[in-house]
């Protein structure tokens, strides 16, 4: 699902947001976590997951095309990890 399909989904099934209210609403919420992400906290939603942050380490890798070593620095990567029911959904 696309976050164009997400908004048509949520405007469809909510007949009191057009399509530009979902839009916002959807912008708020993706927005909100990418904030919380931004300055190290942690998002988590009940029944679906929790993201975080996680410090990759700095390491040394090859040029693929010249085989000279690379350095590459350490950086921080978001992550995310699902809640128990939607494991068990998706399992199901």
């Amino acid at each position: 699902m696309t976050k164009s399909e997400l908004i048509d989904r949520l405007s469809d099934e909510h007949h009191l947001l057009n399509k530009k209210d979902a839009e916002s609403v959807i912008n708020l919420i993706f927005n909100g976590i990418g904030d919380a992400l931004a300055t190290g906290d942690r998002v988590e939603i009940r029944g679906f997951g929790s993201f975080s942050v996680r410090e990759r380490d700095g390491r040394e890798a090859r040029n693929p095309k010249s085989g000279e070593l690379v350095r590459i620095p350490s950086r921080k990567t978001p992550f995310f990890k699902t809640g128990k029911e939607l494991r068990e959904r998706v399992d199901d």
